[in-house]
């Protein structure tokens, strides 16, 4: 089933897209893969805004076809992480205490641009805005489809799906591996779940991997990710490298993408076939 009446917000802008499944306990979630702007938001951000240069770029593209293949469900959003980021907690509480992030609503660029004119960030009210429009939205959404898949399965896996650049200072030195499987040490699902995917990681060669490292699953991967009920939850942090032939000027390929995809789509029948 495609469900293809997505939630509107008061300018009648899509804040969310959700694809239903039938055959497979499984959900994959894209939060970062929104680009657009509003305009109201938009005007009291800097030039460094435009572009959304940090999203988790054509993660609809990459996914959806492996989500249709599995008959699994898939939800992506519209908006820019910087307009608000999905994958935070409504606290806005940081998820690596003493290391460097961004927060639930982003101050500055990857690269360190700031977003806002004269740094002036937006008030209380503005936030709640923004959370009730875009993120209490997309997260009342994935938590009645993971209920759903999982009355339907008795058990789902919530796969996250994000990307970043290989290269990216403010957060990491050096180059980060090509797959970055983060499980919140363990917690998120099961250990079956956690050895399925090592085990399948063994069997192919062309691209690095670490579980646990950098990225250890962001607030999504952490709060749902519950397999005492059944539900499991775990994030791959791509390296855009791997699928994008310049990731400083990203443009979609099916053809390049066809070799990661393959492998992503090895790892989540694993996980799924070790629920």
């Amino acid at each position: 089933m495609n469900h293809d009446d997505p939630v509107q917000n008061k300018l009648n802008q899509p804040s969310y897209k959700l694809w239903q499944g039938q055959s497979v306990p499984l959900l994959i979630s894209v939060p970062h893969s929104g680009t657009a702007i509003p305009q109201e938001v938009l005007a009291q951000m800097t030039d460094s805004a435009q572009g959304s240069m940090d999203s988790d770029w054509f993660m609809k593209e990459l996914y959806l076809p492996i989500a249709q293949s599995l008959g699994a469900s898939l939800i992506t959003p519209h908006f820019s992480r910087y307009v608000i980021d999905l994958n935070r907690p409504e606290s806005d509480q940081s998820l690596y205490p003493g290391k460097a992030t961004t927060g639930l609503f982003p101050k500055h660029r990857f690269d360190g641009e700031i977003l806002y004119i004269n740094n002036n960030q937006p008030d209380s009210v503005e936030k709640n805005r923004r959370i009730q429009t875009y993120w209490q939205p997309y997260h009342q959404a994935l938590n009645n489809e993971l209920d759903r898949l999982k009355n339907i399965h008795g058990k789902v896996l919530l796969w996250e799906g994000h990307s970043i650049k290989s290269e990216v200072p403010l957060f990491f030195d050096g180059k980060l591996a090509d797959l970055n499987i983060g499980t919140n040490q363990g917690l998120s699902c099961s250990q079956a779940v956690e050895d399925g995917i090592i085990l399948y990681l063994k069997t192919q060669q062309q691209y690095s991997s670490v579980i646990n490292g950098r990225f250890k699953g962001g607030y999504i991967t952490r709060f749902y990710g519950s397999p005492d009920r059944n539900i499991h939850a775990v994030q791959l942090e791509l390296s855009q490298i791997t699928y994008l032939k310049d990731e400083h000027n990203p443009q979609w390929s099916a053809d390049f993408a066809h070799s990661i995809s393959k492998v992503i789509k090895g790892l989540i029948r694993c996980a799924v076939s070790s629920l």
